[in-house]
């Protein structure tokens, strides 16, 4: 077993918590987020975000605006919806329950 592949494997299961945290926090773009997991070591690729974005907008987690574009056509700006604010908190809970029950068993 190699440890890179569990490493992986960790870091797809938070990515709709760290996720849904960015958009919680202020309307985010498609790659301000994959600039952000790449600074936080949780690379992501537009193949990977995009059908993660369009899960949570239909599980009504997250909503978007269109805002006009200096740089070309208008953009799709994602924020939480008020069910996806009480999600996060709920992921959140899990994973301190989680980290609490790892730390205790290692």
């Amino acid at each position: 077993m190699k440890a890179e592949n569990t490493k992986a494997q960790m870091r797809k299961g938070v990515l709709e918590m760290c996720i849904l945290g960015m958009a919680a926090k202020q309307e985010v773009y498609p790659s301000d987020i994959i600039n952000k997991l790449k600074e936080s070591e949780l690379i992501v690729v537009e193949g990977t975000l995009y059908p993660l974005l369009s899960r949570l907008k239909k599980a009504n987690l997250v909503d978007y605006n269109w805002k006009e574009s200096k740089a070309g056509p208008p953009r799709k700006y994602y924020r939480t919806t008020d069910e996806g604010n009480s999600f996060l908190l709920k992921l959140k809970e899990n994973w301190l329950q989680l980290v609490n029950a790892v730390d205790q068993s290692t």
